[in-house]
C-alpha cells in the first residue's frame, strides 16, 4: 500500500502517519524530516538545503524527487509506503514513478494550522520560524493545492476534515482506504 498524506504545515500530518504506519504495517517516510537531517550535514548539500528550508522555501522539485526517490529504493519500502510532504508540486507529483494508491487530504484552515503550531513544544527548530511558517503556508495555498486538484480529477483523493481528534480522523481515513481497496 502506498499513501501520500498531504496537507498545510500542522494539519495532523505526521500524527496520522505514525498511526497508518502501526495500523497498515507500512513504513512512515516524512520528507520534512529526511531533508531536516540532511539539513544537519556540514557540506555543500546541508548548506543548500538550509538556506532553503530556514527561509521557508520549497527545495526544488528535481532535487525533491531525486532524494525521494532514492529513499524509497531501499527494502524497507519493497512493500508500500507512507508518505508525508510529498508531492508538493503538481510537477512533483506528476513525475514521481515510484507509484501511489492513495492519497490522503487532511483539511484544516489556515487559523487551525496556525493554533496547533503555536502550541509544539519543538521550539528549537529553525525552520519553523513565523515568517518561514507564513511563508510556508502561502506556497501550500499556491503549489500544493493544485496537487491535491491533480489526484482528485485521477481519482486517488481521499478527503479528510482535519478538524476533529485524532481518533476521529484515524478512523475516517482507515475506513476510506479499506472502501477504496474493496
Amino acid at each position: 500500500m502506498k499513501i501520500v498524506l498531504i496537507g498545510i504545515q500542522g494539519s495532523g500530518k505526521s500524527t496520522q502517519g505514525d498511526l497508518l504506519q502501526k495500523k497498515f504495517n507500512v513504513p512512515y517516510l516524512a520528507t520534512g524530516q529526511i531533508f531536516r537531517e540532511m539539513a544537519k550535514a556540514e557540506n555543500e548539500t546541508g548548506e543548500y538545503i538550509r538556506k532553503i528550508m530556514y527561509a521557508g522555501y520549497l527545495i526544488p522539485d528535481e532535487k525533491v524527487l531525486e532524494i525521494v526517490s532514492e529513499y524509497l529504493e531501499k527494502p524497507e519500502y519493497d512493500n508500500g509506503y507512507i508518505l508525508d510532504g510529498f508531492p508538493r508540486t503538481v510537477r512533483q507529483a506528476a513525475e514521481f514513478k515510484n507509484g501511489i494508491d492513495f492519497v490522503v487530504y487532511l483539511k484544516v484552515s489556515d487559523k487551525e494550522a496556525l493554533h496547533r503550531i503555536s502550541l509544539r513544544n519543538d521550539k528549537a527548530r529553525k525552520d519553523e520560524s513565523d515568517e518561514a511558517i507564513k511563508r510556508r503556508i502561502e506556497l501550500f495555498h499556491k503549489e500544493t493545492e493544485p496537487v491535491i486538484e491533480y489526484y482528485r480529477e485521477k481519482g486517488q483523493l481521499v478527503e479528510v476534515d482535519g478538524e476533529r481528534t485524532i481518533e476521529e480522523i484515524h478512523q475516517e481515513i482507515s475506513e476510506k482506504i479499506k472502501a477504496h481497496n474493496g
